[in-house]
């Protein structure tokens, strides 16, 4: 399990342009069998979403799995059409409310009131996925450090302080040792910075 975040220099996730290209171009190298993403990130991206092209699925690209307890992104079937994933399926918690019998969307359901994520990992570990990249805010984050289900952690650090925000681990206050892997320095005064678990 990667986390691959693109932070300010005081950790926050929002509030500064990022780099979208080297993020996304660096993202590749993990050559992920599943995207992991929450719902709040799949909500702020709608609008986007809505009017971005739809070239279909890409076969060879990974399986997007999106963690929503409460159903609340409805849009699934557009995801799978932009062109980045193979397919999309949705995680979702014995208590989510029902979604539409209709729908072409895969699903896993694993815990009772929230989605077990350990579970959820493990389910799509049983389909094949043997390397999971974390595209998400810090929420989904903090939640997978408080879990030890990380593996490995990289910032792509922008030379800014935004000061308020959201950070990129979210609520966790625990403690994780890490072990420094790679640091590369890019124009503009972007670093990267590569870790794994200690």
């Amino acid at each position: 399990m990667v986390a691959h975040l693109a932070v300010s220099i005081d950790g926050a996730t929002t509030g500064f342009e990022a780099d979208q290209a080297r993020f996304y171009a660096m993202a590749t190298l993990w050559q992920e069998d599943v995207t992991l993403v929450g719902a709040d990130t799949i909500l702020a991206q709608e609008s986007a979403v809505r009017t971005a092209d739809r070239p279909g699925p890409r076969a060879a690209g990974p399986l997007l799995a999106v963690v929503d307890s409460r159903h609340r992104v409805h849009n699934l079937e557009d995801l799978r059409d932009l062109g980045y994933w193979s397919d999309v399926i949705g995680l979702y918690s014995d208590q989510t409310p029902a979604r539409a019998p209709d729908s072409t969307t895969g699903e896993l359901v694993a815990g009772y009131e929230q989605v077990d994520l350990a579970e959820a990992l493990e389910l799509l570990h049983r389909r094949g996925a043997q390397v999971v990249r974390v595209d998400s805010g810090g929420t989904l984050v903090g939640v997978l450090l408080s879990l030890g289900l990380i593996d490995e952690l990289s910032l792509l650090v922008h030379p800014v302080v935004v000061g308020a925000g959201p950070r990129w681990h979210g609520a966790f206050d625990g403690r994780f040792d890490l072990r420094l892997a790679n640091t590369e320095v890019f124009e503009g005064g972007i670093v990267w910075l590569r870790y794994c678990t200690a």
